[in-house]
């Protein structure tokens, strides 16, 4: 199996006050020629938003962007007609598109939001705007993956444009799952978010990362409870 591993360490950080964020590829001040992303997965970032701040209004184009809290909540707008609450357990999928204007904040005064923020280039540009967001019952993905984000909606996802996959799964110490691919043409790139796995021989913590770029089915073990999302993407546009 062709992989690298991607240490929690080895992340681009930045503290800006009100926002602290690591990048697991190279965004705004932190750039890493090797690291620019995998495939069409242009952004991994794991943002911690202080209670009352967020990202003002702000402009995006031709992205599929997914946003999934960790912890606490973020108050969404967009000129699209989308607004809402996007809370713990939910998952919000934005298609920029032709190009859309959106504020997201950390809607609590007493308590920071934690949020994995994804960006993947989509099939096709100058694509009409949407914004969709969906609640997920965690009992979903205990010892099995439950699959948040897909091109088609399938088995109650959220879709997006472009042929990816999203699964998360919450594992009990000794659990072990089988991961098959759903295209030839695609990679895989694992966050673990809690706890410690083992893939392939390697043992990854918690904010560890494996970028897999051999189409092979591969088994992933939990040394710990833990908790993992995987993305499967496109290896090229």
């Amino acid at each position: 199996m062709e992989y690298e591993i991607h240490r929690k360490e080895t992340r681009g950080s930045a503290d800006h006050g009100w926002l602290h964020v690591n990048h697991s590829f190279s965004f705004a001040s932190y750039y890493n020629p090797k690291r620019m992303g995998f495939g069409v997965l242009r952004v991994f970032n794991d943002d911690i938003i202080d209670p009352t701040y967020g990202f003002d209004t702000h402009p995006h184009k031709d992205m599929e962007i997914i946003t999934i809290p960790l912890s606490g909540e973020l108050s969404h707008k967009d000129n699209t007609g989308g607004e809402g609450v996007i809370h713990q357990g939910e998952v919000q999928v934005m298609s920029a598109g032709t190009g859309v204007f959106h504020s997201e904040y950390n809607r609590h005064t007493d308590k920071p939001a934690n949020v994995l923020q994804t960006w993947v280039y989509p099939n096709a540009k100058n694509l009409e705007p949407r914004y969709d967001q969906k609640a997920y019952d965690k009992s979903g993905r205990k010892n099995k993956f439950q699959l948040i984000v897909s091109p088609d909606g399938r088995d109650d996802s959220l879709w997006v444009n472009q042929n990816t996959f999203y699964n998360m799964a919450d594992l009990d110490l000794g659990t072990a799952l089988d991961y098959k691919f759903n295209s030839k043409d695609s990679g895989v790139y694992l966050f673990v978010i809690e706890g410690e796995v083992e893939i392939a021989g390697e043992v990854l913590n918690k904010r560890d990362a494996i970028a897999i770029s051999s189409r092979e089915d591969f088994k992933i073990k939990g040394n710990l409870d833990s908790q993992i999302i995987l993305l499967e993407v496109p290896l090229s546009a």
